[in-house]
């Protein structure tokens, strides 16, 4: 696809010399007023960090004629989310340390730390690679953190997920050696490294992966640009998934990755490769917010992009098979591993690793030797307890009052928040903030109508970006203003179907009630088994939105 004029950050990574440009100048002076120029931004990304500045106090200062309080938000990429006991131990040194002494599980299976100064910076990311962990290409145009089941079951099927993320993550890292010089100390280069994958300007846009199992879609597969779907003769290949929109601005759109192909078992990384290249030579390079696979397959088709891969690949790919039927299974609370131990699932409230839990995840982890995993739902699962040390795991954190997962309600269970204000420059309303208001109000509903026990999905961002995947599933509440929301229904719970809007510019405290009169058709009116989303799509957008109005109206 030709475009006439690149992007401002097309421009900056065509002259950035390998991701490198004026990083290692800035970095390394004194710190001014006013934050890091643009091309350093938008190249820091790569390496896994984003400048921000606290939004709650900017105002504030900018009266007082003050520097905005700058920091960094540092990510971790964690393949599959698998950690080891040392590696999570050292950064929980880290977030002491460095950052704002909290960790935080993303939905991609990462960890993130805020408020890292500039002067810290270098240290705080050496200190991750020290532990053979990453930040290279956790943000950036690259493909980024490759995600799978997080359950720890010892048997062939979750071995081979596990292993088939880890090889596309290390093999899709880009090639230049700007990481290490800049943040490691390696001995500068005499030339910029050849990315024979991604090319001098790298991709148009992020890029991410996803392997599941049919019988755990807790990736939520089909959000992601490219997908593998475990197949009985191999994969089902899927592709053009994204989330991200932009209110008032229908030309963007969340959208579900279509299964384009079927390969054989041993064909992942060849074919992750093939589609990474026709991101890279079809995606729109000169307006970012056009510039992810989902357009080129909404606009192009699956027939093309098969043809065009199998050109790529120099054999004919096989038309995908229908998908199979997804599900989610819970992964929280005690389960065995199939190899004489177990795994503890704690619920992460919006993935934020704070106070008496983090102290109490140090202690369990350090005298039990158990290994985390991060869960696409932010969650944190505990791997390879030996039997005979599960009361006392359990005991040592309830003595430190951490709510096990039975505490939780099953919508609470499965909500999940992203970090919105004051840290993100994106937020157009509060995220993780609100996490409890938003729930409060819905489960006062779902009591009142004695549906507490009903599963369903929650997810709450601050802004259209979606980084909490609010447009699949059962609820999404979406920041469109200071204090108002874009509620959205009908998705479901397995991640198969996209939601509509229900209801626009929402006030925070009438979130609840907005819900409450379709919560209570649901009750009166569905099927067998049928879940809250699965309900608002059969009774469809026209006569969801008539409850909803009618609420509002009140």
């Amino acid at each position: 696809m030709a475009h006439a004029k690149p992007s401002g950050a097309e421009i900056i990574k065509a002259a950035s010399q390998g991701l490198r440009g004026p990083l290692g100048a800035e970095l390394g002076a004194e710190v001014v007023k006013g934050g890091l120029s643009e091309a350093a931004y938008t190249l820091l990304k790569f390496h896994g960090t984003y400048e921000q500045f606290d939004r709650d106090t900017a105002t504030a200062r900018k009266q007082a004629r003050e520097d905005k309080e700058w920091s960094f938000m540092v990510r971790v990429r964690a393949s599959a989310g698998r950690l080891t006991a040392a590696q999570w131990l050292a950064l929980d040194d880290l977030a002491e340390d460095f950052a704002d002494g909290t960790l935080r599980i993303t939905s991609r299976q990462g960890v993130q730390f805020h408020g890292i100064l500039r002067e810290n910076l270098r240290a705080s990311v050496a200190a991750i690679n020290a532990t053979l962990l990453t930040t290279l290409a956790a943000c950036g145009d690259v493909v980024r953190n490759v995600i799978t089941s997080p359950a720890p079951r010892r048997d062939a099927l979750h071995a081979r997920l596990e292993a088939e993320a880890r090889r596309l993550s290390d093999a899709l890292l880009p090639k230049s050696r700007a990481h290490h010089e800049i943040f490691l100390g390696e001995e500068a280069a005499s030339a910029p490294e050849e990315e024979p994958l991604y090319g001098p300007t790298y991709l148009p846009r992020k890029f991410k992966i996803a392997l599941i199992h049919p019988d755990d879609n807790s990736a939520d597969v089909l959000a992601n640009d490219l997908g593998f779907i475990m197949h009985p003769h191999g994969w089902i290949v899927t592709v053009g998934g994204g989330m991200g929109m932009t209110h008032n601005k229908p030309a963007t759109f969340p959208r579900l990755a279509d299964p384009v192909a079927l390969i054989g078992p041993d064909e992942v990384l060849e074919v992750a490769e093939a589609v990474v290249r026709l991101s890279r030579d079809h995606g729109d390079r000169s307006d970012r917010k056009h510039a992810r696979l989902k357009y080129v397959l909404a606009e192009r088709g699956v027939e093309w992009a098969r043809t065009r891969l199998s050109e790529d690949l120099g054999r004919e790919l096989r038309p995908a098979p229908p998908l199979p039927r997804l599900s989610i299974p819970d992964h929280l609370g005690w389960h065995p591993q199939g190899d004489g131990r177990w795994w503890l699932g704690l619920h992460i409230p919006s993935g934020r690793v704070a106070g008496r839990l983090r102290v109490a995840l140090r202690e369990v982890i350090e005298r039990f030797g158990v290994n985390p995993i991060a869960t696409p739902g932010q969650d944190l699962l505990l791997a390879d307890v030996a039997k005979e040390d599960r009361a006392a795991l359990e005991a040592a954190l309830r003595a430190n009052q951490v709510a096990l997962p039975e505490a939780f309600t099953p919508i609470a269970r499965q909500m999940m928040a992203c970090v919105a204000l004051p840290t993100c420059g994106q937020a157009l309303a509060e995220g993780e903030r609100v996490r409890q208001p938003i729930l409060a109000q819905l489960e006062a509903e779902l009591g009142r109508l004695g549906l507490l026990e009903e599963r369903i999905s929650l997810r709450v961002t601050g802004c259209p970006n979606g980084c909490a995947r609010p447009y699949q599933g059962d609820i999404g509440v979406v920041g469109r203003a200071p204090g108002l929301y874009t509620v959205f229904v009908g998705g479901d719970f397995a991640g198969t179907r996209l939601s509509f809007p229900l209801a626009d510019k929402v006030p925070l405290e009438a979130i609840g009630a907005t819900l409450a009169p379709l919560l209570a058709a649901w009750t009166a009116r569905r099927a067998a088994g049928e879940g809250f989303g699965d309900f608002a799509a059969r009774l469809g957008p026209e006569d969801c939105r008539a409850l909803a109005g009618g609420a509002l109206a009140a």
